[in-house]
């Protein structure tokens, strides 16, 4: 019998003040609704049905969509309502698993839980414990412990009121059952809706067991109706990316002050400072030590590699024993070559720097293959543009470029060059020998400064 997730995702979520569709809103860099996706996916599913409705083009186009039946729910007429759009894609035999796109830190081994209640019951409910239950469902029990209704809110009584396990929504049934309940719903509440918690009167009324799966945690069956919510989220989300960090050996100088939005993987006795971001998937190797206030999107960074503070590295290939920082900028298809150095305020862009080689200040260096053990000086530069097109400097082994040169491309400086500072190169340069174009230097004798005028 295989699973089958439907995930409620058609809400406009007017209380985002946004104008994107709630869902797509992020946490930890994803969407809400892939995140639940992503959790879903890890059940043995054998089909994933999204109901949606406001923004419906926005959230598919944003949606990894590759195995998903998209259902559209026309008009909001409540939680019923919304899945039985969706009663066509139900088989009988179908365990049918009800999620929702703005809850995102549901886990799957919670998922797996709600559904192995149904080994002795018709219908699992996920619940969770509150403090301050206002605004949930309440779980009324009968004298015996067994769940027999679920009450809204607005709907609740003011004993009611003061029950603290609350309804998540999440719900587990099988296929045959869920159709049967869905066409009994009655719009008989203060919202004039279709609540699919309703389901749960029918079961006990058919003399069905219901019975409860407990979430711990709270912010794992949290909702998002409001930016406070999604802030708390996204908190509770980066102390679990921070844990499981530390878990695996790194050593944060405060887990409280670390932002990862994708999936990292780490070597032994990494240091990370406070402020760093990291986006997308990152590779640290072993020994790597990561300063504040570091940006790091879809990098690989080598073994005792030393990133300085306020660096950007993105998309790139970093060696063993670099140096780069601070104030660098990495940009995208750029390679260091083992103990390599990119110094402060150098950017780097689509270009292979050797292994030794060194850029240590001012400069930039874009669409270029250098060696081994090359010196940059200070404000050197590759003119790579034209204003069209964009071409390539090739740098030899063992070159040494002095400082404020410019390298017009396409040139290549050969191995064991020499530029002399000051020098525009417009020409290949040959191997070994000092290379320089300067204005002859002049001394105006008798010269006088300006003075203004009295």
């Amino acid at each position: 019998m295989k699973l089958l997730p439907i995930i409620l995702a058609a809400g406009q979520g007017s209380r985002m003040n946004s104008s994107l569709p709630k869902v797509l809103h992020p946490i930890g860099g994803k969407t809400m609704l892939q995140h639940v996706i992503d959790s879903s996916r890890k059940l043995d599913y054998e089909k994933l049905v999204i109901i949606y409705g406001h923004g419906g083009e926005l959230v598919k186009q944003a949606t990894d969509a590759s195995d998903i039946s998209w259902v559209l729910q026309a008009e909001q007429k409540g939680t019923g309502h919304a899945v039985l759009q969706a009663e066509d894609t139900i088989s009988d035999d179908n365990i049918v698993v009800i999620a929702y796109g703005d809850v995102p830190l549901i886990k799957p081994e919670t998922l797996n839980n709600l559904v192995s209640k149904l080994t002795n019951s018709v219908l699992s409910v996920l619940t969770t414990k509150l403090d301050n239950p206002v605004g949930y469902g309440r779980i009324i029990r009968d004298e015996n412990g067994a769940i027999k209704a679920i009450v809204e809110e607005k709907d609740a009584s003011e004993n009611e009121k003061r029950v603290t396990e609350v309804n998540t929504g999440f719900i587990a049934a099988r296929g045959k059952d869920l159709k049967r309940w869905l066409n009994q719903i009655k719009p008989n509440n203060n919202q004039a809706e279709y609540y699919l918690t309703d389901c749960i009167a029918l079961a006990v009324s058919e003399g069905g067991l219901v019975e409860a799966a407990i979430c711990e945690d709270p912010f794992e069956v949290q909702g998002v109706n409001n930016r406070i919510q999604q802030a708390q989220l996204e908190r509770a989300y980066q102390e679990g990316k921070a844990q499981e960090l530390m878990l695996e050996g790194v050593t944060l100088a405060d887990p409280s002050r670390i932002d990862v939005r994708g999936e990292m993987s780490v070597g032994q006795d990494v240091f990370i400072d406070v402020n760093n971001v990291f986006i997308g998937n990152n590779v640290i190797g072993d020994n790597v030590t990561i300063h504040a206030g570091c940006v790091i999107e879809n990098a690989t960074i080598g073994s005792n590699t030393e990133i300085h503070a306020n660096t950007v590295i993105e998309s790139a290939n970093i060696g063993n024993g670099c140096s780069v920082g601070p104030f660098a900028r990495v940009r995208p298809n750029t390679v260091l070559s083992d103990e390599a150095k990119i110094g402060n305020f150098v950017e780097i862009k689509k270009s292979n720097i050797g292994k030794g080689s060194k850029v240590s200040h001012l400069s930039y260096i874009g669409d270029t293959v250098m060696g081994d053990n090359v010196n940059i000086g200070a404000g050197t530069i590759t003119c790579n543009y034209d204003g069209v097109n964009k071409f390539q400097t090739t740098i030899g082994d063992d070159v040494f470029i002095g400082s404020d040169s410019q390298l017009v491309a396409p040139v290549t400086v050969a191995n064991g060059s020499t530029i002399g500072a000051g020098s525009t190169i417009t020409k290949n340069t040959p191997e070994g020998e000092l290379t320089l174009s300067r204005s002859k230097q002049l001394t105006l004798k008798g010269w006088q400064r300006p003075t203004k005028n009295k």
